[in-house]
């Protein structure tokens, strides 16, 4: 892998985008000899990076149902929610 300090980057930076694409060789870019960051070509890219994935990675974990009525049901029984009558103030009624 390729060094370059990062303001020779700065100066050459179109150019060596243009080359690290078109030999496939990566670039690591340092600041006063400390890795700053790292250019890879565009086919590097793993499926975990485009927005494909980020966009589709829930796809398996959703649930379809035949039975839209279910959605907008309540999720706790009416008869249930006696509980939520009780008052769970941290102050006392006035």
């Amino acid at each position: 892998m390729r060094t370059m300090a990062a303001g020779e980057f700065k100066a050459k930076c179109l150019a060596v985008m243009a080359e690290v694409n078109s030999s496939g060789q990566p670039v690591l870019v340092t600041k006063r000899g400390k890795p700053l960051a790292r250019v890879f070509p565009s086919e590097d890219q793993s499926p975990k990076e485009s927005p494909e994935a980020i966009f589709g990675c829930l796809r398996s974990f959703l649930a379809t149902t035949d039975n839209l009525d279910d959605l907008a049901g309540p999720i706790i029984p009416p008869e249930d929610w006696d509980h939520m009558k009780e008052d769970w103030s941290p102050f006392p009624p006035e």
